[in-house]
């Protein structure tokens, strides 16, 4: 994971290790995604040569890890939390509350009826 990860990071909140995991996930998917997207179409494609398409499948095998979709996870940015996010806001919910009360997220208010 160190061969991946940025001398300077660009977070802004809390930081901790699964942060900085997850953080390194998304950049490395990100930067990995067209050629995973390419690899995929060719061993997809049956017009290709059978000799090609098990090359193609021997080098989307050997990619690292990280450049899979399903190794990021949605985590809190402000306390880190892996369970009950809301996508969007990336916020935990007890982290949802307190800056829902406060009014740092715009649109969003206590409700009433």
């Amino acid at each position: 994971m160190s061969q991946f990860r940025a001398k300077k990071l660009d977070l802004g909140a809390y930081v901790n290790i699964r942060n900085i995991r997850d953080h390194t996930k998304r950049k490395v998917f990100m930067a990995n995604e067209p050629e995973r997207q390419a690899l995929r179409y060719i061993i997809r494609n049956t017009t290709f040569p059978q000799r090609v398409r098990a090359q193609a499948q021997l080098q989307l095998s050997g990619m690292h890890c990280y450049t899979r979709f399903t190794q990021i996870k949605n985590r809190c940015v402000m306390g880190g939390k892996g369970r009950g996010i809301f996508s969007d806001f990336r916020l935990g919910r007890y982290q949802f509350r307190l800056n829902a009360l406060e009014g740092n997220l715009p649109g969003v208010k206590k409700a009433s009826w």
